[in-house]
């Protein structure tokens, strides 16, 4: 059965996509910038974790972009003051959060979290009160990939790789709320985990809560 496509208008340009496509990946593909980090195409249902990438709908408001599927004749409009706002809080609440250790950081010069909050134009809040936080170990016991679950932005991409592509799970989420965390099966180092190593959760990971260690084979 042949593929359907819809046509939508997403700043003043006129987009063509598959129907049921997001609007994230509609506006990426058309070369129209949305922010994300937690957003992965296969992923279904999306994560939708970071909420960086709203936008507004005419007729229905602010939505998720990548939770959001395409209708035919829908007009999204990415810079409107709502979205904007809303996006700008997120990346605030999330730098609040985060170790800003970025002179030192293994990834410097490569952090994706770090370059979407330059290009956001959001640095991190003064005003905000400081969030306590609970400093866990460095875990470096397994033979080629460090886990630091202080830098862990809770975007979910390594449990949804790990699971859904390697189909081993060595990491998930505990607890709600402001004490959601990521963890290790049973808390166990990631040394005794069925972690095989291959590395696919550090490829994806967008700071430097995952990384291999140096001279480590990847792949």
């Amino acid at each position: 059965m042949a593929e359907e496509y819809v046509q939508l208008i997403i700043d003043g340009r006129k987009v063509k996509t598959r129907k049921g496509e997001k609007i994230l990946w509609a506006a990426l593909d058309a070369g129209i910038e949305i922010p994300h980090l937690c957003a992965i195409r296969e992923a279904n249902p999306p994560l939708g974790s970071c909420r960086l990438c709203f936008v507004e709908v005419e007729g229905r408001g602010v939505v998720a972009s990548c939770i959001e599927p395409v209708r035919e004749g829908m007009v999204v409009h990415t810079d409107g003051q709502k979205a904007k706002a809303l996006r700008r809080r997120a990346m605030e609440l999330l730098l609040a959060y985060h170790p800003l250790e970025c002179k030192t950081c293994v990834k410097k010069g490569k952090c994706e979290f770090f370059q979407l909050a330059v290009s956001m134009k959001v640095k991190k809040p003064k005003n905000f009160r400081p969030f306590p936080r609970e400093e866990l170990p460095v875990d470096e016991s397994h033979p080629q990939i460090v886990w630091d679950p202080n830098k862990c932005i809770l975007c979910g991409k390594c449990v949804w790789v790990c699971k859904e592509k390697v189909g081993m799970v060595p990491f998930d989420f505990v607890r709600r709320g402001y004490e959601m965390r990521l963890t290790t099966f049973l808390g166990r180092p990631l040394g005794e985990t069925n972690c095989t190593g291959c590395g696919q959760c550090v490829e994806v990971c967008p700071v430097a809560a995952l990384y291999f260690k140096e001279g480590a084979k990847k792949g």
